[in-house]
C-alpha cells in the first residue's frame, strides 16, 4: 500500500526537496505551503495534493489533515518542516519578535502535532518528524532566540515519543546543519532590522566572516531530504537524525565527548575573538 506524508513549509528549501524525495520514492505526498502554489513542483503527479496550511491557525491545520486524508486515505508521516530564521543580538530583540519566532517554529509545532496524533491513534501508526536544527548540539551566537524556539522542539519530541510508544507511533527529530542555499537568510531579513547594535558590530563582523568560511561543508537539501526519509521509515528507536557534515561533527561532539571537550570545540567554531592563547587557558 503506498504510504502518506505530509510536509509543511514545502514551498522552497528543505520542504520542496523533501516533498520531491518522496515523491520519487512512490509516497504519496500532501505538500502544504500558506499560499499554495503548485507551479513550485516541476512535475504534475496524482500522488501530489498541494493544500494551504498556516501553522499558526489551528483551524488551517485541521482542514488540511481532513483534506489530506480524504484524498489518500491515511496520513502515515507528519513532517514539521515550516520555519522562520532570526540572528539577533538579544538585548535588542523585542517581545514581539520573540513571540513570532516561537509561534512558528515552536507552537506551531506543538499545533500540527496535536492535531495529527488522533488520526494517527486511530489507524494504529505513525510518524511525527520535526526538523530543527544543528544549533540544538552547537548553541552559536547571535541566534539565542532561535535556538531557544529549537530546542523546546527538541524537548517535546522526545518526550512526545515515550509518550506514543504504545500506539506505535514515532516521534523523531532531523537536525539540518549550516545551509546558505536555502531561503534562511532572506526569509529572516526584514525582522533582523536594527536587531544587531552598533556595540556588537565588530563582534558580528568577524563572527559573520567566520561562517563564510565554514569549517565543513554546507548541508544540502538533499541530505535533509534523505535524513526524513530515514527519519520516516526506520523500524528502531532512533530519535534524532543529524543531516550534514557539520551537524553530524556536531552531535557526535554533543553526545560523546565530555563537557569540556565540547565546550572548548564550540568556542574554537564560534566565538571568533578568542584567540588560541586564549583558549588554551579555557
Amino acid at each position: 500500500m503506498t504510504r502518506t506524508i505530509l510536509i509543511t513549509g514545502t514551498s522552497s528549501g528543505y520542504g520542496k526537496s523533501v516533498a520531491e524525495f518522496f515523491l520519487d520514492r512512490g509516497w504519496n505526498v500532501i505538500a502544504t505551503m500558506r499560499r499554495p502554489d503548485p507551479s513550485v513542483f516541476a512535475t504534475a503527479s496524482d500522488r501530489l495534493k498541494v493544500l494551504p496550511l498556516d501553522v499558526t491557525d489551528t483551524g488551517s491545520i485541521g482542514k488540511a489533515i481532513s483534506e489530506g486524508v480524504a484524498a489518500f486515505g491515511a496520513i502515515d508521516v507528519l513532517a514539521n518542516n515550516a520555519g522562520v530564521g532570526l540572528a539577533s543580538v538579544v538585548e535588542a530583540t523585542p517581545d514581539s519578535t520573540v513571540r513570532e519566532i516561537f509561534e512558528t517554529n515552536t507552537f506551531g509545532v506543538f499545533a500540527t502535532s496535536r492535531a495529527i496524533i488522533p488520526q494517527m491513534r486511530k489507524q494504529g501508526h505513525g510518524v511525527i518528524i520535526n526538523v530543527t536544527s544543528s544549533v540544538t548540539l552547537g548553541i552559536m551566537p547571535l541566534v539565542a532566540i532561535y535556538a531557544a524556539s529549537k530546542c523546546a522542539v527538541e524537548g517535546f519530541t522526545e518526550s512526545l515519543s515515550y509518550e506514543l510508544d504504545a500506539f506505535n507511533i514515532r516521534a523523531r527529530l532531523v537536525e539540518p546543519g549550516y545551509a546558505p542555499t536555502t531561503n534562511f537568510s532572506a526569509n529572516s531579513g526584514a525582522r533582523m532590522k536594527d536587531l544587531i547594535p552598533a556595540d556588537y558590530g565588530s563582534f558580528a563582523q568577524s563572527y559573520f566572516e567566520k561562517m563564510a568560511n565554514y569549517p565543513t561543508p554546507y548541508c544540502t537539501e538533499t541530505e535533509v531530504a534523505e535524513a526524513v526519509f530515514a527519519a520516516a521509515t526506520d523500524e528502531g528507536r532512533t530519535i534524532r537524525y543529524p543531516a550534514g557534515a557539520d551537524s553530524k561533527l556536531l552531535a557526535e561532539l554533543r553526545w560523546t565527548t565530555s563537557e569540556e571537550h565540547y565546550l572548548r570545540k564550540m568556542r574554537e567554531m564560534f566565538s571568533p575573538q578568542l584567540s588560541s592563547e586564549s583558549l588554551e587557558n579555557t
